[in-house]
């Protein structure tokens, strides 16, 4: 008698189809994957062929019964969406995979494969694959259907500011582009003093009228008209109006404070120099270098207005300038400025070059200026100044000259400036001649102050190839490359032309 040597293997053995009768592996229902499939067909009650709506004008689709979606094509979102159209008929099978299938960006179809599972006789589990055409039809959501109507609006948003110069709304504008705050926005419509935003929802407009506070000091009104209401239901449609005023002071503004609010700030001189508005009043004294900031409650309590316009500005070139190293700080004054340097300037205007005609002033520029440089000021010896907290300031303490800023070649700036800013799209009601110098002035003072460029999103200018020379280094300051960000541009699709909507015609 013989003994096996080595360990005992066990085989599984193949069984016949009871259909076709080829071999297979046992299995519950005892035949083939063919045969199964001819037998049971799990896809059974899923619709092959889906419709859905999409809306051309504001490319959103409609998720029943009345929300409006945004979906990029072949994206994670816009696949959630064609899988909840089909949540009903997939809940008796178990979803393995779900992919795109590539269609034309015009053929108004929407392709999907799917891997299901489901257990068929006796426990067997089968997988299939199948695809799914999602047809787009158009339809026109509510809001864009109200745009079209031209009775579309149901709060307004009007920002005014009472001053001449829109410095601030330059900035304004910048912040909005930034923080995305224009998305909601059913049109812009500029007019004088100011801007208005019209939202389909008084929800939205809320939202802005709480980010212009947080942004700039302003006060607001709110108000709302009764358009219709429905006595049976007891609705009420009402059309909202929300009055947002920004205080009348821009950059780069003299200003006299009241005594009051000067002895609160520190005891800081009443004639200051405005750096610069965001969501406070920054102030600087240019005889102490004393700075303060004003809120938009505190304003409004103790008001004050610009006492010059920025065309006023006057050109004066720097004669002789003595440098104060140390200035004595008086008992209970606030915060010095570590930015500036104080000092003593006399100074002549460019126009009165034939004549010995000299003014003496001490600014907060030493940091900047030295001799023969080109400085812009403000010339208040010569000037009939009328506002009431200057017509109660002793004379004495009323200076001659307070000097803004230094002057530049502004075509030589220009010729370099390999930057841009993107503007809102708006309606203009009054093209006023003066706002191309005005936005020229707002770039300048980006590239001044790098405070404000900070919120600010500067684009690189591609179609700008800055040419340097040796004469251009003029000191002007500059903005580097690494403040600037890549400007996106569509480019042409897979088809060839140029990349536009899926369902333009």
């Amino acid at each position: 008698m013989e003994y096996m040597q080595g360990p005992v293997t066990c085989s599984q053995g193949n069984i016949l189809c009871c259909q076709c009768g080829i071999p297979i592996p046992p299995n519950p229902a005892n035949m083939c994957v063919a045969c199964l499939r001819t037998q049971v067909d799990i896809t059974e009650g899923i619709p092959k062929q889906v419709t859905i709506q999409f809306c051309k004008q504001c490319e959103r689709y409609l998720q029943p019964p009345d929300l409006w979606v945004q979906c990029s094509l072949e994206s994670r979102e816009l696949l959630a969406f064609c899988l909840k159209k089909m949540k009903s008929s997939l809940s008796k099978v178990r979803l393995i995979d779900a992919g795109f299938v590539w269609t034309e960006p015009h053929s108004k179809r929407i392709k999907l494969k799917l891997t299901i599972q489901k257990e068929v006789m006796n426990g067997a589990i089968l997988q299939q694959v199948f695809v799914v055409e999602f047809v787009v039809q158009s339809q026109m959501c509510g809001d864009c259907h109200r745009v079209e109507a031209k009775d579309f609006w149901k709060a307004v948003v009007q920002v005014r500011q009472k001053t001449l110069h829109k410095k601030t709304f330059f900035y304004l504008e910048q912040l909005i582009l930034k923080h995305g705050l224009h998305n909601n926005t059913l049109r812009v419509k500029e007019i004088h003093e100011g801007l208005d935003f019209y939202y389909a929802s008084k929800q939205h407009a809320q939202k802005m009228v709480d980010f212009l506070q947080c942004t700039v000091p302003c006060r607001c009104k709110a108000s709302q008209r009764l358009i219709s209401h429905d006595v049976h239901s007891n609705t009420y449609n009402y059309k909202s109006t929300f009055s947002v005023e920004i205080v009348p002071v821009c950059k780069d503004s003299i200003v006299c404070l009241p005594q009051r609010l000067a002895q609160s700030l520190g005891n800081m001189s009443q004639i200051c120099v405005c750096l610069r508005v965001t969501s406070t009043i920054h102030l600087i004294d240019p005889r102490t270098l004393q700075i303060a900031e004003v809120d938009g409650s505190t304003y409004w309590r103790y008001p004050f207005n610009s006492l010059y316009l920025p065309r006023q500005l006057e050109e004066f070139i720097v004669m002789d300038i003595d440098y104060i190293r140390d200035v004595k700080q008086d008992a209970g004054s606030g915060m010095r400025s570590n930015k500036h340097t104080l000092a003593d300037v006399w100074v002549q205007k460019t126009s009165e070059m034939d004549t010995s005609q000299q003014y003496h002033c001490r600014t907060h520029l030493g940091h900047l200026l030295s001799h023969g440089d080109l400085v812009l000021g403000f010339d208040l010896a010569n000037s009939n100044l009328n506002d009431e907290h200057v017509n109660k300031m002793n004379p004495h303490h009323i200076p001659d000259v307070v000097l803004i800023k230094k002057s530049y070649d502004r075509n030589r700036r220009h010729h370099r400036r390999n930057w841009k800013l993107k503007q809102l799209e708006r309606e203009k009601e009054v093209m006023e001649s003066d706002d191309e110098r005005q936005y020229l002035e707002f770039l300048e003072d980006l590239e001044d102050d790098e405070t404000i460029r900070k919120n600010v999103n500067i684009y690189r200018d591609a179609s700008k190839i800055p040419v340097e020379s040796d004469t251009d280094d003029d000191g002007a300051p500059r903005i580097s490359l690494i403040e600037m960000l890549e400007d996106l541009h569509i480019a042409a699709d897979a088809t060839g032309g140029e990349g536009t909507s899926m369902m333009t015609e």
